[in-house]
């Protein structure tokens, strides 16, 4: 607003010098400047509100501002009143003094003197023009071009030209002659000149401009009588052309241009005065309102970077690090507002790694949780009197208890866990006691836990052997973590077993053949030789060694299969066909129940040893018909065996299944079935499923064993396996 006044100003003083720009645009002019010095008036209202507002609330560098903007409005106002008091008294003296009567005088003479010259050139010109005319008067038209070359230098003019009555151009001489279209006199001019015998006027001072005062020209239409050749005489017209000098022509229109304007400025007087005046009071505004305005912004622009750093600060301590504002200036308050927004910034990076961290912690405790959670490993945290304070799901499914549910309390008061529990706090106690002697820092040990049979109490139907390891946590915490290595002991059971067997083989069977030759000799040897009573004794004891040594033989040749069962010979193989091989060997004659066939026809191949798997088929059809022939449950109708195969594509399996409807298995058999020596027949030896387990774990197939139970009565056995099938079919 201050530079749209300040050009109306300087329009304003501008349209002081030309008068028609003063008419047409003063009052505009004026009114623009009024209404720009009303808005600044009333902006000066509004920022005196708005910090009458600030003082009222009592905000921060309220009473700073206003000082700074009373010194500054009083160092603009104060020598500005200055400066319009000497400039009114100026302005209203000097006005007066620019009109005079011998200035008036002047230009008056001066303009009579222009006159006079002028006309005197004029009458001059016209009777020169008449002389010229006369001896032009019996001229044909070529003599008379001849003739007014001649006149040009005795006429002082630049132009010659001859017309006829008509309006045609007859001669044309001087410096128009090679015009297309020369200067014609109109046909007012003509009549004028024909009626008065002679015709002058001055061209060119009319709309004459500082670049054309060369066009000026005093010009002379006479008429020529008589003459002329033709049937028809016709008056001709001689026009003659002479430049006015260019200094008269200049002085002439200086001394005209300044007596106009000294009439229209004497006229105007007043206005003039009053248009000043109101020109200067308009300034006075105009600078008093600026200054007040400068005043309040340069006030605001020192408070300003206090006023922020005061905001920030509140919102620093508010918790609020969003980046702040600043200024760009190079005064010390500039650079404290940078230096402050620098801090801030800094402090927000420093809070955000703070996040950045704190959120990598969580990140890597959601991880440690997860992989705690999918550990096969039981973890436990314990405090130092053994209280139970986080664990995961794999400690609870190793004990087969919620551990979860049970934080806070003692492990070993846990049902089952009491020897467990007494133990861990044990070896702890010892860790602690002999950590700063021997400097270890955990300890190891393995638990049995869980009782054998079915008549135990607690939630373990077998025993379950453990191996944990103990360490100290921060915080007074004790960590735990442990393992059911029950099946690994079972298989360096099984292990264990194999080389008995193998030793057993190697060092009973040698004895067996010559105690049973021996046997049979003596009883050759003793036949006829003895009374009946003690011939009978006697076959009746060699019989006895014969038959318990073959039954020794069978026993030392299952102990040489278990332990010298082959590596298996895979090869792609019709799983359905074996099986159709096999059940020809149980006909109605030699089987002890029926056997019911349920084969998938879109079963494909599988890799296996065929002689290994049919061995697998006949231990399983053998024991499902064994446990159909000694089931004591009574049932319906007859006791069956079911041979199922089934495709499973999900998984790329073919599943064998033998199901029998028999007693099935006892809780605490199912836990140890697949282990040597366990068995539940009064004669068997438990090698038929520790066989089958092993040979299942050549061919890379999952074996299962359950118990087919219906409205919570058992209704057999059933045990499968998940045979993989030839790469052919493989995905």
């Amino acid at each position: 607003m201050v530079l749209i006044g300040v050009a109306l100003l300087y329009l304003l003083t501008q349209a002081t010098n030309n008068r028609e720009l003063y008419e047409s645009n003063y009052q505009a002019l004026f009114a623009i400047n009024v209404v720009v010095a009303g808005v600044l008036g009333v902006a000066i209202l509004w920022v005196s509100y708005r910090l009458y507002l600030r003082l009222r609330q009592g905000r921060f560098g309220s009473r700073l501002l206003l000082k700074l903007a009373t010194i500054f409005a009083l160092v603009g106002v104060l020598p500005g009143l200055l400066i319009y008091v000497v400039s009114y008294q100026f302005v209203s003296r000097s006005i007066e003094t620019w009109f005079d009567v011998k200035v008036e005088g002047a230009l008056e003479a001066g303009l009579s003197l222009g006159r006079v010259t002028l006309d005197t050139l004029t009458i001059d010109l016209s009777n020169k023009s008449k002389a010229a005319a006369n001896q032009l008067a019996d001229s044909t038209d070529l003599s008379a071009s001849v003739l007014a070359e001649r006149m040009l230098d005795q006429l002082g003019a630049t132009d010659i030209a001859l017309w006829s009555g008509s309006g045609n151009l007859l001669v044309s001489v001087g410096q128009t002659r090679f015009q297309l279209s020369p200067d014609k006199p109109s046909a007012a001019q003509f009549r004028a000149a024909r009626q008065q015998g002679q015709l002058a006027w001055v061209s060119g001072l009319d709309d004459v401009i500082p670049s054309s005062v060369n066009n000026a020209r005093i010009r002379a239409l006479v008429p020529i009588a008589g003459g002329g050749v033709g049937l028809v005489s016709e008056t001709r017209y001689l026009l003659v052309s002479r430049p006015l000098p260019q200094s008269f022509v200049t002085n002439a229109l200086a001394v005209e241009t300044a007596n106009r304007e000294y009439q229209e400025r004497a006229l105007g007087r007043q206005g003039l005065k009053r248009m000043y005046i109101g020109t200067l009071t308009l300034s006075l505004f105009l600078a008093v309102f600026g200054a007040i305005l400068m005043a309040v912004v340069l006030g605001n622009q020192i408070a300003r970077p206090l006023l922020l750093l005061t905001e920030g600060v509140s919102q620093v301590a508010a918790g609020d690090l969003t980046p702040k504002l600043t200024l760009q200036g190079r005064d010390e308050l500039g650079g404290l507002t940078r230096a402050f927004a620098s801090m801030t910034r800094q402090l927000a990076d420093a809070r955000q790694a703070v996040e950045v961290s704190m959120a990598q912690v969580d990140a890597s405790r959601a991880n440690l949780q997860t992989i705690l959670d999918n550990l096969t490993s039981g973890v436990v945290v314990l405090d130092r009197k053994g209280h139970i304070q986080s664990s995961n799901p794999g400690a609870s499914r190793i004990v087969k208890r919620d551990l979860r549910s049970q934080t806070h309390s003692l492990l070993g008061d846990l049902p089952g866990l009491e020897t467990f529990g007494a133990g861990v706090q044990k070896q702890f106690d010892e860790l602690f006691s002999s950590q700063a002697e021997m400097g270890v820092d955990h300890w190891q040990q393995s638990f049995e836990i869980g009782t054998l049979g079915p008549s135990s109490r607690g939630p373990f139907d077998s025993p379950i052997t453990l191996v944990a390891r103990g360490a100290e946590l921060p915080s007074d915490l004790r960590l735990l973590v442990f393992d059911d290595i029950s099946e690994i002991v079972s298989a360096q059971r099984a292990q264990a077993w194999g080389e008995v067997a193998r030793r057993l083989a190697h060092e009973i069977k040698n004895p067996l053949t010559p105690i049973q030759l021996s046997a049979e000799r003596l009883a050759m040897k003793l036949a006829g030789k003895l009374e009946p009573p003690e011939q009978a004794v006697v076959q009746k004891s060699v019989k006895t060694i014969v038959d318990q040594v073959d039954a020794m033989k069978r026993l030392v040749n299952e102990f040489r299969d278990y332990a010298r069962l082959p590596a298996a010979d895979l090869k792609p193989l019709q799983i359905n066909a074996l099986i159709r091989d096999v059940i020809h060997l149980y006909d109605t004659e030699n089987a002890k129940a029926p056997i019911c066939l349920e084969l998938d026809e879109a079963c494909p191949a599988v890799v296996g040893d065929a002689q290994q798997l049919r061995q697998v088929i006949h231990n399983l059809l053998q024991n499902a018909q064994d446990a159909c022939a000694s089931a004591t449950t009574p049932r319906d109708g007859s006791r069956t065996v079911t041979v199922r195969t089934q495709w499973q594509e999900a998984t790329h399996r073919v599943r064998l299944s033998i199901l029998d409807q028999g007693d099935g298995f006892a809780d605490h058999i199912l836990k140890r079935a697949f282990e040597p020596y366990v068995t539940t027949k009064i004669r068997g030896t438990g090698l038929g499923l520790a066989v089958v387990k092993k040979i299942s774990d050549e061919h890379g197939s999952r074996i299962d064993i359950s118990n087919r139970q219906k409205d919570g009565l058992v209704m057999g056995a059933q045990v499968s396996l998940s045979l993989p099938i030839a790469p052919s079919r493989a995905v």
